[in-house]
């Protein structure tokens, strides 16, 4: 009898070497009821990297793919092969769900993990000259961008922040986000008095990861817990829109996930939460991605065992970018947090390019039965739609006393790094950076070959491609 490999090929693609970034050859195996990546480079060797611990789950990533929605224009030629001509190159399958715009380098922080690698030494500021072209970069690109988020460092310690905001609102973006460690809005409550001024259509996207000293230091060098506790009073008062921002690494804070959802439930302000495993980029002291790594799949099971809220079907694929992004979200009523993501079949998500309304079918919405319509017949009455939120979700119809304050989500942003890296994948990112030279470069890519000094590599990896 001829002997058996140990694992099942499943596919082919094409990755990186982590030790040197050139691109290797990697099988997708399936073995023990996990999926991973198998490269070599003829350099460093093989590498082994688990990219999921449910193949069913990946499996069923693929019947959540959705046809490609393109920007308006392209920035870079295809010249050198994807992921060396960021961006966004012609090759590129997805436009920018949401884009961030780093106003500064500097911060009021310097946490151990931090893919920008940011810290209170770092004294760059963009002028508002620079911000506008990048915002006007995206608005180039996307005509009505979805979500732009304003992100550093810091932002909220530049000193025109308001100017910056202001000068945002003024174009046409259906949705403004601030990424901030909330330490100026805990110990400023005029700040966060001004902050919510600009409601509606600005939501501020929190670092909140962990409610035990000891994660809170490994993560961010600093006990943060009564600034997070300060941050989230103001913000309840003002109802000023908040994501919480969960950063995750195995062993560490991953057993807070339950515990996190059910807190974020009970926040005026807190319409959802974000889990995003540590990428391997940019400054990451204390971590070994061979064993702190988390992939989607292990956080999604975290949420469905320890929520007490979200069931197996409620956590699903993301169609624009299924294999690094999932969703679930609800509906929170009269002391009641009822799920709808389990409403959505597939297979018309798919048939309705993504945009599906559903009837909610609840004897808190009044019984009413479910029904499915196209997106032009119906549009969502609350103040903000799902769409503007993440754009290739489906649209939620419910009745008119339902307003965006009555919408919870949690999401899992899982971002590729030269580990897990899949050509096939980061082609669909929709999470993407702007570039101080107005490229518009997926989150992904941008980590490992663009941010500061790393180009300077690629072009080595560039030209020996072109020998």
């Amino acid at each position: 009898m001829m002997p058996n490999r140990p694992y099942l090929f499943h596919d082919l693609t094409l990755s990186i070497c982590s030790t040197c970034l050139e691109k290797v050859e990697a099988k997708v195996i399936f073995e023990n009821g996990r999926v991973y990546l198998l490269k070599t480079c003829m350099k460093h060797g093989r590498e082994k990297v688990l990219i999921s611990d449910d193949i069913e789950y990946y499996k069923k990533c693929r019947d959540f793919t959705k046809p490609s929605e393109m920007p308006l224009v392209w920035n870079t030629p295809i010249k050198y092969g994807c992921p060396y001509d960021c961006g966004l190159c012609p090759d590129h399958e997805q436009h920018s769900c949401l884009t961030l715009v780093e106003v500064t380098d500097q911060c009021n922080l310097q946490c151990p993990i931090c893919y920008a690698e940011s810290s209170p030494h770092r004294k760059s500021w963009r002028s508002l000259e620079q911000i506008e072209a990048m915002l006007d970069a995206v608005v180039r690109n996307e005509g009505t961008p979805d979500i732009v988020q304003i992100s550093g460092g810091e932002p909220t310690i530049h000193p025109q922040f308001f100017e910056i905001l202001d000068l945002a609102k003024r174009k046409p973006i259906r949705h403004l986000m601030i990424n901030t460690n909330g330490i100026r809005i805990a110990r400023d409550k005029e700040f966060a008095r001004r902050l919510a001024a600009y409601m509606p259509g600005i939501e501020l996207y929190l670092q909140f990861d962990s409610f035990e000293q000891e994660a809170l230091l490994e993560l961010r060098g600093q006990d943060l817990r009564n600034i997070r506790e300060q941050a989230i009073a103001h913000l309840n008062e003002l109802n000023l829109s908040t994501t919480l921002v969960v950063t995750l690494k195995k062993g560490l804070n991953d057993h807070e996930i339950g515990k996190i959802i059910q807190y974020a439930l009970k926040q005026r302000a807190v319409r959802g939460v974000t889990f995003q495993p540590i990428q391997a980029a940019g400054r990451t002291e204390q971590f070994d991605p061979a064993t702190d790594r988390l992939t989607l799949s292990e956080v999604r099971r975290g949420i469905i065992e320890q929520s007490e809220l979200f069931a197996a079907e409620d956590i699903i694929p993301v169609p624009c970018h299924s294999d690094c992004l999932a969703m679930g979200y609800a509906l929170k009523l009269g002391g009641r947090t009822v799920p709808l993501t389990r409403l959505i079949d597939p297979q018309v998500l798919l048939e309705s390019g993504g945009n599906t309304i559903v009837y909610e079918q609840d004897e808190v919405l009044r019984g009413k039965v479910f029904e499915l319509f196209s997106l032009n017949q119906t549009p969502l009455t609350s103040g903000f739609k799902l769409r503007e939120l993440l754009c290739c979700l489906p649209f939620v119809k419910v009745p008119e006393h339902i307003g965006y304050d009555n919408i919870f989500r949690v999401i899992i942003m899982q971002f590729l790094d030269p580990y897990n890296f899949d050509v096939r994948s980061v082609k669909k990112s929709c999470v993407h950076i702007v570039h101080p030279d107005l490229r518009i470069i997926p989150f992904d890519t941008y980590n490992i070959f663009y941010r500061d000094g790393k180009e300077e590599r690629l072009q080595e990896i560039r030209s020996k491609a072109l020998r």
